[in-house]
């Protein structure tokens, strides 16, 4: 077995993975006996008959999985450490004057315990999303890394998150008629503000970030501007400028719904807004819906375990909902990992798609697909399969050694790469193990030293 290196690399050297099985990430099956080559934090090679480059320090696999990091979207990684504790807590704001303004991007706290804990687990970038809490729209989510650094944030404003369903129904007034309204108005509000101010126009997709008086990057078309809006305005124009991006399809805009008919609603939202670049996030019952979905290509980040209803809106919940699906042509991730459902429990999820191939009446996924809806479909879903969820030549060097196969249970990680630097797995939690591991007779420390 590969030896753990608790220590962290200074920089991304170059390295090989040797006598490994290989997960390219690109469909094809594992290669056994494969090898890894990444040099200055990027893939140069993997699969089998690999050259060894000049000094390439050579790590032995012994026989060890070899994979691509693992992509969690839907997280609220970095914006807590005790979801209980109101001051450590930044992933709602319910008290707040706006809601599709917030930009969770400065929020995002590095040194948050449970990035190391997801980083142990094989995850090496995230999606992060801010939770409604005053309004259907809970604001802007950002893409992360989880390596040991003073800068995660990869994209900030990667996406608008907006609650619909029955979160959304109980935020906009109480029923789902209330949370249309809210929606459809929003959306009209920032397309007529785009029309009034030229803001996209004037901007352009890749302009540079403007600051305001208090520091915080902003996006141009968030800036402030001279526009008349009219009378009837709902939206403050901080908010309704943030969601110029969504209706112009500069932005995603990730709907949280389960229902099908809600799933539905959300579908045809793309004939008044054509620019809508939708995500559907939750979707319980979503194989009612799969058709749909496929035809009108709109991605979809499932939740791993919904087998019962908790809600009215889950009433047709099923296992086989992924299964079914994918089968369908729907291109699906596994996420939504919020409170106590961790990223890390990602491969637990993955296998059991695998194990639902053996089960009568049951539909689930191969092992290649499983472990893509945790790897490079969420990459490809965040706009990113150039860079992450493979390991194929070019892609950043986010690299995972597993003791195991990674879908099953008994395995876990026992090497990260993120970026080609050699990361610690190092946690509170192996840090508690070890400690109370063979207790000793006698007085322990007061205070837990890190």
């Amino acid at each position: 077995m590969v030896a753990v290196s608790p220590a962290i690399a200074q920089d991304a050297g170059t390295f090989a993975i040797t006598n490994a099985r290989v997960v390219v990430g690109d469909g094809s099956a594992p290669i056994d006996n494969g090898t890894v080559v990444m040099r200055g934090g990027r893939i140069v090679a993997a699969g089998a008959g690999v050259a060894l480059p000049a000094g390439a320090t050579v790590i032995d696999a012994h026989g060890g999985w070899v994979t691509a990091g693992l992509v969690a979207l839907g997280t609220d990684l970095g914006l807590l450490d005790v979801g209980a504790v109101d001051d450590s807590n930044d992933s709602t704001a319910d008290k707040a004057a706006f809601n599709a303004a917030l930009d969770v991007a400065p929020a995002i706290d590095p040194d948050a315990l449970p990035i190391a804990v997801s980083r142990a687990g094989g995850v090496t970038r995230a999606a992060v999303a801010p939770t409604a809490s005053n309004a259907i729209f809970a604001g802007q989510g950002a893409f992360i890394d989880l390596g040991v650094d003073a800068n995660p944030v990869n994209r900030a404003r990667a996406f608008q998150y907006v609650e619909l369903g029955e979160n959304g129904a109980r935020l906009a007034g109480g029923s789902r008629v209330a949370a249309q309204a809210v929606l459809h108005n929003a959306l009209r509000e920032a397309t007529d503000f785009n029309r009034r101010s030229g803001a996209a126009r004037a901007s352009g997709a890749k302009a540079a970030p403007a600051r305001t008086g208090d520091d915080i990057p902003l996006d141009p078309r968030m800036s402030d501007s001279s526009a008349a809006r009219g009378t009837d305005a709902l939206l403050t124009r901080f908010d309704a400028a943030a969601l110029i991006p969504v209706v112009t399809g500069g932005q995603p805009l990730y709907v949280h719904v389960e229902r099908a008919s809600d799933i539905r609603q959300v579908l045809a939202l793309g004939r008044e807004f054509p620019a809508l670049r939708l995500v559907i996030v939750g979707a319980a019952e979503g194989w009612r819906v799969a058709g749909e979905l496929a035809a009108a290509h709109v991605p979809v980040i499932a939740s791993g375990m919904i087998d019962l209803p908790a809600r009215f809106e889950q009433m047709a919940s099923t296992q086989s909902n992924i299964g079914r699906m994918t089968a369908a042509g729907v291109k699906v991730a596994i996420g939504n990992f919020f409170d106590n459902d961790q990223p890390r429990y990602a491969p637990q999820y993955a296998g059991n798609l695998v194990a639902l191939k053996k089960l009568p009446g049951a539909t689930g996924l191969d092992w290649v697909q499983a472990f893509a809806t945790i790897s490079s479909i969420p990459a490809d879903i965040m706009g990113e399969s150039a860079h992450y969820g493979s390991l194929l030549p070019g892609r950043a060097a986010d690299v995972v050694i597993w003791d195991g196969d990674p879908l099953e249970l008994g395995s876990g990680p026992v090497q990260v790469f993120i970026d080609g630097v050699n990361q610690t797995l190092l946690n509170h939690q192996t840090k508690l193990r070890d400690r109370y591991r063979h207790p000793q007779e006698g007085a322990l420390p007061k205070a837990y030293d890190w």
